[in-house]
């Protein structure tokens, strides 16, 4: 065989590459992230180039449907390619190391392509960074072809962008006026997030609390322990009268009492993927999406202790069953866990379990476990993790062991009692659980385990019991929350949920929608929720993320001039079209069109309703970009060039 190259797609990659492999499949270099990337609207066409005024209202997409290509002027890119060109000039054979996503595709795909590499080329999947994974990795090249769908993928996201979020950015900055304070950037992604959190806010706003009320008494049953009966139907008691008569009727209310006692079974939560990662590290420390990725990418590449993190699916092939034993041995062996007992790990298959072939088929990442291949030095390892890194591979440890555990098991009992009041009867009763069996419960601390409730005391089913005590609890129902970065990254997932239910074909795009991972990616949310931070269109407060005053405008004004920007349900749909082109079913250029085709309407829908052109001022606000980018046209603002990792 001739020359052999492996191209990485940073640095680190390289790194960890010639440790596992050394030079043996070839001389091993590195990218930069994108390499290549799109021109600007003015190098396509110099009229782009001048006043944003003349032309605010026209989609920016050149003549021939895609922006053409140039090498990224970011710092280090250009030798980096000249050495990947050069090298590809003599190549027999190239192989493809780079992140197993759809970005990682398109980075080594485009490459080639800008290189013109004709030989053979190969694709070095793998999601873990240690010696004996990425030597698996090279012992099974798969050809590069089986990947094009997903680097098209890749692209048609980056073609659809760069024409829907410049093009509207444009008209936005012009009819807001607002060349001295900043572009007004708006973005697929980021737009809906941002009218997702003003909305919360108006709900909170506009929240009126109702009063009612719970009906409470004590029973006891043949001179036993008092315990306490409920009566909290589903339709809350707004009535005060009769809630106080109810209270009143228990009053020495003497009647059988219903007794049930049943046996049943918590199986363990799911293994995480990022969001549910992130959803977690903020309710429970208040960690920004941002910080829990970083601290994910420090255990992924530089300690190696755990899985890929920038996956979205919560399930592991059942090839990975043989690896749960090595697993649960070394996590056995930290401190931390030391004192579990747990000899024969419990498999779950399917849909409802942790193990599912057909959860993953298709996937390049599973969910993010402790790394197998890392397992006879873990004890070292884990001594290396700071502080913040230890906190987070426990939570992740414990979640997979408890995976591999058996169920919780516990009685509930129910206690019912009839009362009657005029012509009807009304239900009090009483729920008391006592666990039986912990199971994966004795290895997750108190903030992921379900309140328990208190037992009742013996009870015995028909038996007459003695009602006392009656009260009426006066209660009123609560504002919604204010999002915390995990929930706004949670309800960016579940766009369905913002549907409106009366339009007509909501039910069918709400269970479309179900289907959809949402808006943005598990790779960009975070990013997506520190930018609106930046730009002053969002704040953080506490442990929540809450609009400005310049947010709120935003979306005011955008509900009015062109609402579909403002609705997740569009967005989500358009990255459902990009998985599509993921597996084959839709091309490319068809989802480049369909989005130019909703860009050049909403266009048209501003530059209606603006009307005589007179601009509408927002609140000033910090960020955004500048006012020299805005009367002289389009200037990136730091470089698309280099993937954040």
């Amino acid at each position: 065989m001739g020359k052999s190259v492996i191209i990485t797609e940073k640095g680190s990659q390289a790194k960890d590459v010639r440790a596992a492999v050394g030079t043996r499949f070839g001389e091993i270099l590195s990218a930069q992230g994108h390499l290549i990337e799109l021109k600007e609207p003015g190098e396509v066409n110099p009229e782009w180039a001048g006043s944003w005024h003349e032309h605010c209202f026209q989609l920016l997409r050149p003549e021939s449907g895609q922006y053409p290509k140039k090498p990224s002027r970011t710092r280090g890119a250009g030798d980096k390619l000249k050495k990947i060109k050069e090298a590809l000039k003599t190549a027999d054979r190239v192989i493809v190391a780079t992140d197993p996503d759809r970005e990682g595709h398109l980075i080594g795909m485009e490459i080639l392509e800008h290189c013109r590499y004709k030989g053979l080329a190969f694709r070095a999947i793998f999601n873990g960074t240690d010696a004996t994974t990425i030597q698996n990795a090279f012992g099974d090249l798969r050809p590069i072809s089986e990947f094009t769908n997903h680097a098209a993928a890749g692209e048609a996201r980056r073609q659809s962008d760069q024409i829907f979020n410049l093009s509207l950015t444009r008209a936005a900055t012009v009819v807001f006026s607002c060349f001295d304070d900043g572009v007004i950037g708006i973005g697929r992604v980021k737009t809906p997030t941002l009218a997702i959190v003003c909305r919360r806010e108006l709900e909170i706003e506009n929240f009126q609390p109702i009063t009612y009320f719970v009906v409470c008494a004590q029973g006891q049953q043949d001179g036993g322990e008092k315990f306490t009966l409920k009566y909290e139907p589903k339709e809350k008691i707004l009535d005060q009268a009769f809630a106080a008569a109810l209270s009143k009727a228990v009053e020495g209310f003497t009647g059988p009492l219903g007794v049930t006692t049943e046996r049943k079974r918590r199986s363990p939560p799911k293994l995480f993927d990022l969001p549910s990662l992130q959803r977690r590290t903020s309710t429970r420390w208040g960690w920004s999406g941002k910080k829990t990725l970083e601290l994910m990418q420090a255990l992924y590449d530089t300690h190696k202790v755990t899985t890929y993190p920038r996956s979205e699916v919560k399930y592991l092939p059942e090839s990975q069953i043989k690896d749960t034993s090595t697993i649960v041995t070394a996590l056995q062996g930290l401190s931390v866990f030391n004192g579990l007992e747990l000899r024969e790990p419990q498999i779950r298959k399917g849909k409802t379990g942790h193990f599912c072939d057909a959860c993953v088929a298709g996937e390049s990442h599973t969910a993010i476990v402790p790394n197998v291949n890392v397992m006879a030095e873990l004890d070292k390892r884990y001594a290396k993790l700071n502080g913040d890194e230890k906190k987070l591979f426990d939570l992740i440890a414990s979640t997979y062991l408890a995976a591999v555990m058996p169920d919780y098991v516990y009685d509930s009992t129910s206690a019912k009692i009839n009362v009657p009041l005029e012509t009807k009867t009304y239900e009090f009763v009483a729920v008391g659980n006592v666990p039986i069996t912990q199971g994966w419960r004795a290895v997750l601390d108190e903030a992921d385990k379900k309140d328990d409730m208190e037992g009742l005391p013996p009870l015995k089913d028909g038996m007459p019991a003695v009602l006392s005590d009656g009260r009426s609890e006066k209660k009123l129902t609560k504002a919604p929350p204010r999002y915390n970065e995990g929930g706004l990254i949670q309800a960016m997932e579940e766009a369905w949920r913002f549907v409106d239910k009366d339009q007509p074909g909501a039910a069918g795009l709400i269970e479309r929608l179900k289907d959809t991972k949402g808006i943005g990616t598990p790779a960009t949310r975070d990013t997506t929720i520190d930018g609106l931070c930046k730009q002053g269109f969002m704040t953080r407060s506490a442990k929540h993320v809450v609009p400005t005053e310049r947010g709120r405008a935003l979306i005011d004004r955008l509900e009015t001039l062109a609402p579909v920007l403002t609705q997740p349900a569009m967005t989500a749909l358009w990255e459902d079209r990009l998985e599509q082109v993921a597996t084959g079913a839709v091309g490319c250029q068809a989802v480049i069109d369909g989005i130019a085709s909703e860009c050049r309407s909403i266009l048209s829908d501003i530059e209606a309703e603006h009307g005589s052109g007179r601009a509408i001022r927002l609140p000033s606000g910090s960020g955004g970009g500048s006012a020299t980018a805005g009367r002289a046209g389009y200037k990136k603002k730091g470089s698309r060039g280099k993937r954040r990792k």
